[in-house]
């Protein structure tokens, strides 16, 4: 069932030529229906409609890692150009700080979240690592399913652009956030130091 999410073109290849291809290969299917559902819900990208989630759901690939498997490897250069939304499981998401050798745990995502959209845009080099913690099911958009969503229903393509755009700039706002609160509490532990001293 799983394998068949986003259907097969009549030869048998994975992926269908034409959008109404892509969308009567997702018809009736549920998990097609979970991924679009998840796609419009607040930890991915709520400002997509069902129908919008459900066309680019049909440009989507389905895959799966087992237990332990690190699909994303930070500072990864050459597998920059995808996108997952996680359908099943967890996964850890770690990074090397400044001058440590360890990664440390960031955060644990599960179901509903999506991993690696910054790359999906830029091609730039991966900023963490994500390991599963479990069995995991997702389903993976690619640069090229994205540019092919762009030729096929620039609209869609344009309002998930967006979508992503919004996210990344929300996250950006939260860590200049979390900055300027670490910049404050040193500056208050300085001057608390400075009193001790005197």
């Amino acid at each position: 069932m799983f394998n068949k999410l986003f259907g097969k073109k009549p030869d048998g290849s994975s992926e269908p030529a034409e959008p109404h291809q892509r969308m009567r290969a997702i018809e009736g299917s549920s998990s097609a229906e979970t991924a679009a559902n998840m796609l419009t819900a607040p930890t991915a990208l709520m400002q997509l409609t069902y129908e919008e989630a459900r066309v680019v759901v049909s440009y989507m690939q389905p895959r799966k890692y087992a237990d332990g498997t690190t699909f994303i490897k930070e500072g990864d250069t050459m597998d920059t150009g995808f996108m997952v939304l996680l359908l099943d499981g967890e996964v850890t998401i770690e990074s090397i700080v400044v001058s440590r050798t360890e990664a440390i745990t960031v955060t644990v995502l599960g179901p509903g979240n999506l991993i690696g959209e910054m790359g999906l845009l830029d091609g730039e080099p991966r900023s963490a690592s994500c390991t599963t913690i479990s069995d995991v099911r997702c389903a993976v958009l690619t640069r090229s399913a994205l540019t092919q969503l762009l030729d096929d229903d620039p609209r869609t393509a344009a309002k998930l652009m967006l979508a992503v755009s919004i996210r990344i700039a929300n996250r950006m706002r939260e860590s200049a956030d979390k900055l300027k609160l670490y910049a404050q509490l040193t500056q208050a532990m300085q001057q608390e130091i400075e009193k001790l001293m005197h």
